[in-house]
């Protein structure tokens, strides 16, 4: 059967390169469906930034641009960590879970691989991400693992088990501040997460990334998969799985990663600490290109796994107009989408896009945001880009 589809009935679909590969078009078909694209380049990229993605440099961002796709290349997959990457030897690796359990376990990694196995497709991005690195701190992938809640069965959570505490092997020394007073201790990274979302169906314990063990930069050889969960309450490089009846307070739950927000309570406002833990909605513009007579504005959205209800696009002071959503999106990951510009004049504009989830939160401007927000960290606000148009 032979597959015939315009540009711009590939648009109007939705449809990538990666999608296209999906209904069966060889790969040496795309590049005459995908040809006469030219890249509009973007006027807001400081001139000092550097793109180059170093293999061995411990952190690292994605260059947006580059997008074109379901899944980040493991090359390319954003990373970020607090205590270096530790080197950690499979053959003698154990992942130990204990706690309030009834049945405390040590597993090899044969042992957590010969468990059922699901894959799953999932975007996130650091709480940390921003404008400031032109959103390069998210990525997304095809995760295989096993489920969470099938291991806690397995161990036999007790009735009074409430919190599922993650610990990771990398560790390091930090400052504890307290009353004036500093204490330096060594502890391994953890996160925490209550036992009733412990025992949804959707966290996983992975091994591989888009079908390859994890790479050392993505916690080999197992870590936690939270869909719809900000980057840190993926915890790499998992070694140990605690139950325990009383809140986890450590050094990455309870203080580094806060938002100081406000809230209106009985008609009086009242700024909150709270917890890093599921994405906001947000919504980027990725790139843009010249295809023919028109452009078009590519992008991905991010969120908690709610459906949304819609991506929309402005060009400078015009009306919002949707944009497409692509067929091969998923639940949990990245959402891309497309809009066709038609019109376009020669010169410098502005484009922005905004996210609006089913249950009616809008993707906020950074004033919106800022005035009832006051740390850096979940910043979901929208992200006006500038393009020059020849």
């Amino acid at each position: 059967m032979t597959i015939k589809m315009t540009r711009r009935e590939m648009l109007q679909a939705g449809l990538t390169a990666a999608t296209l590969a999906t209904l069966g078009l060889p790969e040496s078909m795309m590049p005459a469906v995908l040809q006469g694209e030219t890249a509009v380049p973007f006027t807001d990229i400081p001139a000092n930034m550097n793109f180059t993605v170093d293999p061995n440099a411990p952190n690292r961002f994605l260059d947006i641009r580059t997008i074109d796709g379901p899944y980040t290349p493991k090359e390319k997959f954003f990373a970020t960590q607090h205590h270096g990457q530790p080197e950690v030897d499979p053959a003698t690796f154990r992942l130990k879970v204990d706690g309030t359990v009834n049945k405390t376990l040590e597993l090899t990694m044969d042992e957590i691989r010969k468990r059922p196995s699901v894959q799953v497709p999932v975007g996130f991005e650091c709480s940390g991400n921003s404008r400031g690195r032109l959103q390069g701190l998210a990525s997304a992938g095809l995760w295989t693992g096993t489920r969470l809640k099938d291991l806690l069965n397995a161990a036999g959570v007790k009735s009074e088990g409430k919190e599922v505490v993650f610990f990771g092997v990398d560790h390091g020394e930090i400052d504890v501040p307290f009353r004036g007073q500093t204490y330096k201790v060594d502890q391994h990274f953890g996160r925490s997460i209550t036992i009733e979302n412990a025992m949804k169906p959707e966290p996983i314990l992975a091994y591989a990334m888009n079908g390859d063990p994890l790479t050392k930069h993505q916690g080999f050889p197992l870590r936690l998969i939270m869909p719809g969960w900000y980057g840190v309450a993926n915890v790499k490089w998992l070694t140990q799985i605690h139950v325990q009846e009383t809140r986890f307070v450590g050094h990455y739950q309870a203080r580094w990663y806060l938002t100081l927000r406000s809230e209106m309570v009985g008609g009086q406002e009242v700024w909150k600490e709270t917890e890093i833990s599921r994405m906001r909605p947000k919504s980027v513009i990725s790139r843009v290109v010249k295809s023919g007579n028109h452009h078009v504005v590519h992008g991905f959205a991010l969120n908690d796994g709610s459906p949304l209800k819609s991506v929309e696009v402005k060009i400078d002071e015009g009306s919002w107009a949707p944009a497409t959503m692509d067929k091969s999106n998923t639940q949990f990951g990245w959402k891309l989408f497309t809009y066709v510009w038609e019109g376009a004049t020669p010169g410098e504009h502005t484009l922005v896009s905004k996210a609006t989830n089913a249950n009616g939160a809008v993707q906020p401007t950074q004033a919106e945001l800022t005035a009832t927000k006051k740390t850096f960290l979940e910043d979901n606000s929208q992200f006006p880009r500038k393009v020059m148009i020849s």
